[in-house]
């Protein structure tokens, strides 16, 4: 035992406070004591206990009880969605494993000492009481944290066969912190990995996303690979290793990917990026083929393939359907020509299209990843640049008469007849309103409109003629300050 302060919330504290109050023991245990000791913000707080479910729910105002593991969630006033709920869980000691995922018994015990022994790894298996700020650590689990390491409680080969998934989590605990794991746990890792058989694909999809949605996913996938566990995710990835490609890569596929993916987690990108740029060239295996006229590999259709091994991946893994059809979209999408010399604005429309609107920014952060995968210097070269300009100048919304409220129908309707004339009204109104945005109501432009039907052709046809110069002035501005905004002018 050693007395430390942790700086733990209020509301915890409280909780804390009053089953010690009814004659209980409390403590923070978990992943929530590990980022306590590592300065980390906790993403959620465990507490346990000698209190029995029923007399933990007699302790709180409101609570609820779903599970059979004795896990009691107690709601409280706070307004920090971390601290909403807060799950409060009985000493516990787990019966035999038979699916290697769930205990097909749980006991309740008196001792912590029990509960800390059946945790997965030695640095979520510290126990801290805050009101005399004691720290109960009976596995090492501070000295793994100095060493950075991350290791099984006891038996290695044991806590894999209790809980497979566990497998999984000890990567994605070592893409977040940054940690390795220690030499005793990835050898049971290794052979335990066909264990992972057995776990559910949701439950494999969380801890996959978490991996992805880490600062190393790359390290995370590389060590996955390694430890014989990567096939268990995706076995498609791996067909990807020694795959060498054209001389524009400087990478083998399997790598290419892997370095896309870190690219878009450097940035900060969605999930939906990142899944796009891991598996954005899936297919390069299945199409490889070598020309004698270019003396060089080719890959000619392996967006979509890559596309359709995409579908079948993420459908697989029980990513949603919004998921995977925008993750495909981009997939199939991504060999989108982007030569601003020759490429048209037409064409970018069509890509436009071809994506979605909503989606066309990130078909271009891939493209980004992608790139920077390849082992080129530079992520955004101005031929993309110019090309991220004229999509911002397919994607603006253009100024023109339909911006006005006041169209050629109502023009009719007040007496206009069919004509030129409804065109320079309509010009002469659009000046007015480039002047004075605050003018485009629907009375304003009517009045206007009844005041310009009384001019002759010669001078109405002036006014919209001045309106067409204007028009094009100020879209010539935009396009400027769109290609100024991507240093492309």
């Amino acid at each position: 035992m050693k007395n430390r302060r942790l700086n733990v919330p209020q509301e915890i504290q409280t909780l804390c406070e009053t089953l010690r109050a009814a004659g209980f023991e409390a403590y923070l245990v978990g992943g929530c004591v590990r980022d306590l000791l590592l300065e980390r913000e906790p993403k959620d707080w465990d507490i346990t206990t000698n209190a029995k479910p029923e007399e933990i729910q007699k302790l709180f105002r409101e609570t609820f009880y779903e599970n059979d593991f004795g896990t009691v969630g107690v709601v409280t006033e706070s307004g920090d969605p971390r601290l909403k709920v807060v799950e409060i869980t009985p000493y516990r000691i787990e019966g035999k494993y038979s699916n290697a995922r769930h205990p097909d018994e749980v006991k309740f015990s008196d001792n912590l000492s029990d509960d800390l022994k059946r945790r997965d790894f030695t640095i979520n298996a510290i126990a801290y009481e805050p009101t005399a700020r004691a720290l109960i650590d009976e596995h090492g689990g501070q000295e793994d944290i100095q060493r950075r390491l991350i290791a099984a409680v006891g038996d290695a080969d044991l806590r894999f066969k209790e809980d497979a998934l566990r497998m999984l989590r000890a990567v994605r605990l070592s893409a977040e912190l940054d940690f390795a794991i220690e030499t005793k746990t990835a050898s049971a890792l290794v052979k335990n990995a066909q264990l992972l058989e057995k776990i559910s694909r949701e439950r494999v999809r969380d801890e996959f996303t978490r991996i992805l949605e880490s600062p190393r996913p790359m390290q995370a996938l590389y060590v996955a690979q390694k430890l014989g566990i990567l096939r268990y995710i995706s076995p498609e990835l791996e067909e990807g290793m020694g795959i060498k490609q054209n001389q524009a890569h400087a990478f083998e596929v399997f790598e290419h990917l892997l370095r896309s993916l870190q690219a878009a987690a450097d940035k900060g990108w969605s999930l939906d990026v990142r899944l796009a740029a891991l598996l954005h060239d899936v297919g390069k295996p299945r199409v490889r083929a070598w020309s004698d006229e270019k003396n060089d590999w080719t890959f000619h259709g392996h967006e979509a393939v890559g596309a359709r091994m995409a579908k079948k991946i993420l459908s697989d893994l029980r990513f949603s359907k919004e998921t995977t059809e925008k993750v495909v979209a981009l997939i199939r999408t991504h060999m989108f020509f982007s030569d601003p010399d020759t490429v048209t604005l037409s064409a970018v429309r069509r890509t436009i299209r071809n994506v979605g609107p909503e989606n066309i920014k990130d078909l271009l952060n891939l493209r980004i990843c992608d790139r920077i995968g390849t082992g080129r210097p530079k992520e955004q070269p101005f031929r993309l640049r110019k090309y991220m300009s004229m999509v911002d100048e397919a994607l603006r919304d253009p100024i023109s008469v339909a911006m006005l409220k006041m169209d050629g129908t109502r023009l009719i309707e007040m007496g206009e007849k069919p004509g030129p004339r409804i065109g320079w009204i309509l010009h002469a109104l659009l000046e007015e309103v480039l002047d004075d945005p605050k003018k485009n109501t629907a009375d304003y432009l009517e009045s206007r409109s009844q005041e310009l039907a009384t001019l002759g052709n010669t001078e109405l046809k002036k006014l919209g003629e001045a309106g067409k110069e204007r028009l094009t002035e100020e879209e010539e501005a935009a396009v400027e300050e769109l290609r100024k905004k991507h240093h492309v002018s």
